[in-house]
């Protein structure tokens, strides 16, 4: 059985597709944890913070990532680009160990974003940044906002391109 993380940026509609994306996953025999950044609450990254160690609730979610087969990462877009919440993640991840690579390195990779901006920025943000620390993104992505509702065939068609 593969296991999938997903990572979603923001709450309300991002993380309902996280929701949804979880329940394809099961559906193809996948198991899939979803790993919200609102709630995980890290401390802005800076040089200064990081002198006081890594952030303990980051912990966890380093070996969830580690262990992941696919990652699927979640976000609106923020002022053209990528949010705060996931720029400050892969800084702490990248700055908590040597080794760091190993979390992203050649893992099949889906992008979403429900975004009221359209979400094209954000997701072509996002394909840039994943891919520069080592993730394979899969070409396909899933994107919706207030006036393009989701495409019903997109989540089922990325969770695969993941998974194989």
């Amino acid at each position: 059985m593969k296991n999938v993380l997903i990572i979603t940026a923001s709450n309300g509609q991002n993380l309902k597709l996280a929701k949804d994306f979880q329940k394809e996953y099961e559906q193809l025999d996948a198991s899939a944890e979803i790993l919200d950044l609102v709630d995980l609450d890290l401390p802005l990254y800076s040089p200064a913070a990081e002198g006081k160690g890594i952030p303990s609730q980051l912990e966890k979610h380093l070996f969830d990532l580690e262990k992941a087969d696919a990652l699927v990462v979640i976000a609106p877009e923020y002022n053209g680009g990528v949010p705060p919440t996931l720029t400050n993640f892969i800084a702490w991840t990248s700055r908590s160990s040597k080794d760091w690579r190993k979390y992203f390195n050649g893992k099949k990779t889906a992008i979403a974003s429900f975004s009221g901006g359209g979400g094209i920025n954000v997701l072509n943000s996002m394909r840039i940044q994943l891919a520069y620390v080592g993730a394979n993104v899969v070409g396909r992505h899933v994107q919706a906002n207030f006036g393009k509702e989701l495409n019903p065939e997109d989540i089922p068609a990325v969770a695969r391109l993941s998974l194989n």
